[in-house]
């Protein structure tokens, strides 16, 4: 299957943004002081386990599509 170029680009500024976000996020999580994230025993809650986890399937998919994004543009500029 080929990719269009934009399509390529598109995939490629997915994965990056995805990583931008979620990475942002983890650390505003960790630094949580508003007690959803941790307990006053200073444990994790299942808030930020919850939430941890959804970051990292999205860094995980935000990377794999990324990739997709990057093996197409790298497969149009070998065709050119």
């Amino acid at each position: 299957m080929k990719l269009s170029r934009p399509i390529s680009w598109f995939l490629l500024a997915f994965g990056v943004w995805s990583w931008v976000i979620w990475i942002t996020f983890v650390k505003n999580l960790w630094k949580d002081g508003s007690g959803l994230a941790f307990d006053d025993a200073g444990n994790p809650t299942a808030y930020f386990w919850v939430h941890l986890t959804l970051a990292v399937v999205s860094f995980v998919l935000g990377t794999a599509i990324g990739v997709i994004g990057l093996r197409g543009l790298r497969a149009l500029r070998r065709t050119s």
